[in-house]
């Protein structure tokens, strides 16, 4: 038996699907500066647990957004990047950061701030 057609209200539930909720969007946000390492995502993101940060990186593994690579050395080393496809999300993450700036100064003024600051690495 063929399986149903997926259908959608819009587009828009297609793209959360793979980058929906609290954490997978700035994942990807903090990969567009580059290479990550686990130890480095938690740094950024201080409040994610390892579990929650491990169960996000694989999901977008498998929608083929990010690519984990090995290293055989000791101790091990993983680092993470967006493949091909993950880059083309690149323009929307940047806007949703930049709407998000203005969101903060808008609502808040000087009683939020944003902790983390990504930096290219040279």
């Amino acid at each position: 038996m063929p399986e149903p057609i997926k259908t959608y209200n819009t587009a828009v539930e297609a793209t959360l699907e793979v980058i929906g909720g609290k954490w997978k969007p700035v994942i990807l946000f903090f990969l567009t500066f580059g290479k990550k390492r686990n130890g480095e995502f938690i740094s950024l993101m201080p409040v994610i647990t390892q579990k929650v940060l491990t169960q996000q990186l694989r999901e977008l593994e498998e929608d083929g957004v990010i690519k984990r690579t090995v290293y055989n050395v000791v101790p091990p080393r993983v680092e993470y990047e967006l493949t091909d496809y993950g880059w083309s999300l690149k323009e929307i993450l940047h806007l949703m950061c930049r709407w998000g700036d203005a969101h903060i100064e808008r609502v808040y003024g000087d009683q939020a701030a944003v902790l983390a600051q990504p930096q290219t690495k040279e």
